[in-house]
C-alpha cells in the first residue's frame, strides 16, 4: 500500500551501480507501475521486498539472478505488495527473510535501526522510519550514495498513512530523512514504487511542506464545519478522483487523530 496515484507503464531498468530493480506485475492506482523488488550486490546479492505473491515475477527474479547467491531478503515493510511473495521466494533461492515486524521473518533474525548488513564487500545500513506503517525501514546504500525508501517517499506523488502507520512518526521519519541525506550527501532516493528521484533533499523538502499544507487544509475544512472524514475528504480532496477517496480517507484519519492529539 502506497498512496494516491495513477497508474502509467513503466519498464524496469532503475540502476545505480550496485542496485537493479525489476518490476512487479501489480500495478494500480496504489502501487504506481507495480511494487519495485531491488536487488543489491554483484556476485552475491540481497533482494528487498520481492513484491507480491506472483510466482511469475518470483521465477522472473530467480531468472534475473542467474548464479548470483541470494544471502539475505529484507523487507521496508509488511505490506502485502512488498512481502506476499517473500515465504515463496525464500523457498525458491535458499536465503531467510529479515524485517521489522517478526509476522515477516522466516529464518533470519530481526531488522531494527542501526543494524549494518553485509553482502559481497558492500554495507547496506539500516534505519527505523515508521510513519506509512509502524514497521517501515529504509536501507542506505552507502557506494552509491542511495536510500531505498520503501513507501516512505515515493518515486511520483505522495504517501498514504496506512492504518498501521501513525502521522507523528511520519512526520519525525520525513525529519530525520531529511536531515540524514543532507549529512551522508545522499544523491539518490530508489522508493519502493516508481522511478529513483536524483534529489533527495528538494523531494523531502516537497514531502514536508506537503504534510503540513495538507494539516492546515483539513483545520480549514473543520473550521468550516466538516467534522467527518468523509466530509473533509470532499472539500480537501474534491480536485482528486473520487475512486482514491477510500484511500484519502485513511490519510484524513491519521491526520485528524494526530491533531486531536496537539
Amino acid at each position: 500500500m502506497s498512496g494516491l496515484h495513477i497508474p502509467l507503464a513503466g519498464p524496469d531498468g532503475i540502476r545505480t551501480d550496485h542496485a537493479e530493480n525489476l518490476l512487479a506485475p501489480n500495478p494500480s492506482e496504489m502501487t504506481l507501475e507495480g511494487t519495485n523488488t531491488w536487488v543489491i550486490g554483484t556476485h552475491e546479492v540481497v533482494v528487498v521486498d520481492p513484491g507480491p505473491d506472483d510466482e511469475a515475477h518470483l521465477q522472473r527474479v530467480v531468472r534475473h539472478l542467474g548464479q548470483r547467491r541470494v544471502t539475505q531478503i529484507l523487507l521496508t515493510h509488511g505490506h502485502h505488495d512488498h512481502s506476499g511473495g517473500a515465504k515463496r521466494f525464500a523457498e525458491l533461492v535458499g536465503a531467510p527473510v529479515r524485517a521489522l515486524d517478526p509476522e515477516h521473518r522466516l529464518g533470519g533474525e530481526g531488522l531494527t535501526g542501526g543494524d549494518v548488513i553485509e553482502v559481497g564487500g558492500l554495507e547496506l545500513r539500516v534505519y527505523a522510519t515508521p510513519g506509512h506503517s509502524f514497521d517501515s525501514l529504509c536501507f542506505w546504500l552507502p557506494a552509491d550514495l542511495a536510500m531505498l525508501t520503501g513507501d516512505t517517499v515515493l518515486g511520483r506523488g505522495t504517501t498514504v498513512i496506512a492504518p498501521d502507520g501513525n502521522l507523528a512518526d511520519y512526520l519525525r521519519t520525513l525529519d530525520l530523512l531529511r536531515a540524514t541525506a543532507e549529512e551522508l550527501g545522499a544523491e539518490t532516493l530508489l522508493p519502493g514504487h516508481g522511478p529513483a528521484l536524483a534529489d533527495p533533499l528538494h523531494a523531502l523538502d516537497g514531502y514536508i511542506a506537503h504534510r503540513r499544507e495538507r494539516l492546515d487544509q483539513i483545520r480549514a475544512a473543520r473550521a468550516s464545519g466538516a467534522q467527518t472524514p468523509r466530509e473533509i475528504v470532499e472539500i480537501v480532496y474534491a480536485d482528486v478522483d473520487r475512486a482514491l477517496w477510500f484511500a484519502a480517507e485513511m490519510s484524513v484519519r491519521a491526520q485528524l487523530d494526530y491533531l486531536d492529539r496537539l
